[in-house]
């Protein structure tokens, strides 16, 4: 098991401008853990899940960047629903497979709780060989969706050899955007 720490550290001296009284500053650390696993370790389930990522990877439409990338969302009842990013010439009228995913799972499946994301990306035909985390606006997105339906959803990415899990979206995005701040 992996933790990651991240801490607040002091600006350089030429950005101390920026913040005042410094010494007065109350600092705060956040951190959390993730596991790396063999893809045959997982249950069967979550095995499914990243086998389906790396074969929407494959279907992604990505002329522009050629960074192709795969999901697959597990629901509570065990249905699979994958999915790619689709690029566009106008750049942010593409969408991420992580939402199309998603998306497609919460319109299709209304009443089927998320469970699980697997993440895939290849680059020139092979899977990148680190794990691919998901964008900020995907996170958002995979966030909101855990507030949704009351329960985390565990973040699968594979390289191609091993899993890093996640047992929840929160952990990418600690310091997220919510209706509270409304």
């Amino acid at each position: 098991m992996n933790i990651i720490t991240f801490t607040k550290h002091k600006l350089p001296l030429r950005y101390s401008f920026l913040i005042p009284n410094q010494a007065s500053m109350e600092t705060h650390d956040f951190s959390f853990t993730y596991s790396t696993l063999a893809l045959t370790e997982l249950p069967m389930c979550l095995q499914d899940a990243v086998r389906r990522a790396e074969e929407e990877s494959c279907r992604a439409y990505a002329p522009y960047s050629g960074f192709q990338v795969g999901a697959a969302v597990l629901l509570s009842d065990g249905t699979l629903v994958g999915g790619n990013n689709q690029e566009n010439a106008a750049y942010p009228s593409g969408l991420c497979a992580e939402r199309v995913a998603l998306f497609h799972a919460n319109a299709t499946y209304p009443d089927k709780e998320p469970i699980a994301i697997a993440i895939v990306a290849r680059r020139d035909g092979l899977v990148v060989p680190h794990p691919v985390p998901p964008c900020g606006s995907c996170r958002q997105v995979l966030l909101e969706s855990e507030k949704r339906y009351g329960h985390p959803i565990q973040v699968l990415l594979y390289d191609g050899r091993d899993v890093t899990l996640l047992s929840c979206v929160h952990d990418l995005l600690p310091l997220s955007f919510s209706d509270t701040i409304l």
